[in-house]
């Protein structure tokens, strides 16, 4: 059916002053006519010569715009009878907004995309990032990626960041590994569902630190995972109490180095404790490796699954603090006799991410300015370590595996999570202490300070709105929590 042009319906105008090229203004307007259904299917629209004179721009401006909605079969070309509009359904009416859709990770997370704060945990020094670099190393790497095959990737990621990651292991955590048993994922929670899933966990009791991570609790619970705490002490997680208190675990989570948010590193006795305990149970190990590069003071502590002749451990990294968070690259290394498992549930569920950035980080690593870097990180947060010593002196608490922050108790009775909920609004992104405990009710308040972005300009504005924060912090003002 022929459909006459009418070009009040279309309602195309132009605007010369706006940045948008002529060529999207024109696509745009036909788009919006067409989908809110004032120009009807079987429309014929103008000549490419008409519709440039009418615009008063180019032939060739409005053959590309016509292109763009027939790519998008929006228009269709009909020889000698011109370009029409394609048959569509009818447009359906918008239905009114009612509810809002929450994000993800509000109780973790103060937003997305955000510029770090003073204080704020869990970020590298933004200020220390090799910018040019990387940037360069990326965009070899986006080169690279675009001219080759075009197959499907290996869902363990490339076999060049693969083998890089297996030869670092074997220098910083001494474990022998082949590249094989390495699987790139999103990150340590990517590593943690993979395990779990690959596992089969769900509906199992699992083994955490208490206090511990947050989010491997909240992980859990969403797999359907029952997480029993276990007490930390000086030398680590408590095994024996564990295996007093949930002899049936199936599997425990630890973390080996830069334990959150003050405990020990696991000691020597615990390490063989635990590792027989799963050997002679049959049970797993997932051993987080939170950033050990990166222990300030002396060596990082052994790693469990250097140690590991049954093949009970398996060993999850990331690059978040090392290098950036927005890389979303992690790995898992699995035991050898679980590799093909590992890497069939990846391949289904889970494929490694972001190609081009696999190479890049592969370069990275292998020209050796992933060594260099840490040497160098190490080195600042020393100093901006010292700096926050000598701006709060005793206030604060710094522990060793504690790593890149500080605690600042607070009185007993003090609501730490809706204080670190006020600090934003400051500039300073404290975190809140007790949250870290499996009963936050119960847990002593406190705040976390990190000082990876503590930088010798902003520390002493920081500092006197931290003291703004808790002096506005009295037991009377802010809800008192359980006895």
């Amino acid at each position: 059916m022929t459909v006459p042009w009418k070009s009040a319906a279309a309602d195309l105008t132009i605007d010369r002053s706006r940045a948008v090229p002529l060529t999207q203004q024109i696509a745009a307007g036909l788009r919006s006519a067409i989908v809110e259904g004032r120009l009807r299917p079987g429309a014929r629209l103008p000549s490419w010569l008409d519709m440039a004179a009418q615009l008063g721009v180019s032939r060739g401006t409005v053959k590309a715009a016509y292109e763009t909605l027939i790519d998008e079969m929006l228009v269709f070309s009909a020889g000698a009878a011109g370009t029409r509009v394609a048959d569509r359904p009818a447009p359906r009416p918008v239905a009114v907004r009612t509810v809002e859709i929450a994000s993800p990770l509000q109780d973790a997370e103060r937003g997305f995309g955000l510029r770090p704060l003073p204080f704020q945990i869990g970020v590298p020094a933004q200020d220390a990032f090799p910018a040019k670099l990387w940037a360069r190393l990326r965009t070899r790497a986006v080169r690279a990626n675009a001219i080759a095959p075009v197959t499907a990737p290996d869902p363990r990621g490339t076999a060049e960041l693969r083998a890089q990651i297996a030869a670092q292991l074997a220098i910083t955590r001494g474990i022998r590994c082949l590249p094989e048993q390495v699987i790139l994922t999103s990150g340590y929670r990517g590593g943690l569902g993979l395990a779990l899933i690959t596992l089969g966990m769900t509906r199992r009791r699992a083994w955490v630190e208490d206090p511990g991570c947050p989010a491997t609790r909240k992980a859990l619970r969403l797999a359907g995972v029952d997480a029993v705490p276990v007490p930390v002490d000086a030398r680590g997680l408590r095994v024996d109490w564990a295996v007093r208190t949930a002899p049936d675990a199936a599997i425990a989570i630890v973390t080996s180095g830069l334990q959150g948010p003050g405990g020990a590193a696991l000691s020597t006795e615990r390490h063989a404790a635990l590792l027989a305990w799963a050997e002679r149970e049959g049970r797993w190990i997932v051993e987080h490796d939170q950033a050990s590069e990166l222990l300030l003071d002396g060596r990082a502590p052994p790693a469990i699954a250097a140690n590991d002749p049954g093949g009970r451990v398996i060993h999850i990294g990331s690059f978040d603090m090392t290098i950036s968070g927005a890389l979303g690259l992690g790995y898992l290394v699995a035991p050898i006799a679980l590799a093909a498992q590992f890497a069939e549930v990846a391949a289904h569920l889970n494929p490694a991410p972001n190609p081009a950035t696999q190479l890049a980080l592969a370069d990275f690593l292998g020209d050796g300015h992933f060594l260099r870097h840490m040497r160098h990180m190490k080195m600042l947060y020393r100093e901006r370590r010292a700096l926050l010593a000598q701006s709060l002196g005793d206030t604060v608490v710094f522990d060793e595996a504690a790593g890149l922050a500080a605690i600042m108790p607070l009185p007993a009775g003090t609501d730490d999570v809706a204080l670190a909920a006020q600090a934003p609004a400051l500039g300073i992104a404290p975190a809140p202490l007790s949250v870290w405990s499996a009963d936050p009710g119960n847990a002593r308040p406190g705040l976390l300070l990190g000082f990876t972005n503590l930088r010798e300009p902003v520390a002493a504005k920081a500092c006197e709105a931290l003291a703004r924060l808790i002096a506005s912090a009295t037991v009377s003002t802010l809800p008192a929590r359980a006895a």
